[in-house]
């Protein structure tokens, strides 16, 4: 789809904070946008509980994290309170970004193909190119190697 290096694709996304988030304002800092499938899900959860844990690390390496689903804002809004979340989440219920981004893929489970979000962060660099890219995510270890990436920009 694309390299590193590549110009990121830009987006404009209602935040779960009631805010706005529109790429190309954050020139002159790196974005980690973690792409997910669903709130409130088990491995959705582990993943945004993971980044708020590490979000001083993130802003000591000059790092926006946002988390991107097709959830609505409402949902988001839900999600953040419950799980005690510290980034906003966007949602790209008309699916635009996702598909921008290459995630929105065809999955199956128990033997049914439907399309749905593969979970995949992207890391861009403070000139709006992307500096990291990781599909098919494990949970596990993830947010230690994204930070990294960040550090090492």
């Amino acid at each position: 789809m694309f390299d590193l290096s590549d110009p990121a694709p830009g987006f404009i996304l209602p935040a779960s904070d009631g805010s706005t988030i529109k790429l190309a304002d954050l020139k002159g800092q790196n974005v980690v946008l973690f792409f997910y499938p669903r709130d409130n899900t088990a491995g959705c959860t582990k993943e945004a509980i993971g980044f708020t844990e590490a979000l001083g690390a993130f802003d000591a390496a000059n790092t926006k994290v946002f988390g991107i689903s097709k959830d609505s804002i409402t949902s988001h809004e839900k999600f953040v309170a419950k799980k005690d979340l510290g980034m906003p989440l966007l949602s790209d219920e008309h699916n635009t970004t996702c598909e921008d981004y290459g995630v929105w893929k065809e999955k199956k489970m128990y033997g049914k193909t439907f399309m749905g979000i593969e979970r995949s962060t992207f890391l861009i660099d403070a000139e709006g190119r992307i500096a990291g890219i990781w599909r098919k995510v494990k949970v596990d270890g993830h947010v230690a190697q994204v930070l990294e990436a960040a550090q090492a920009l």
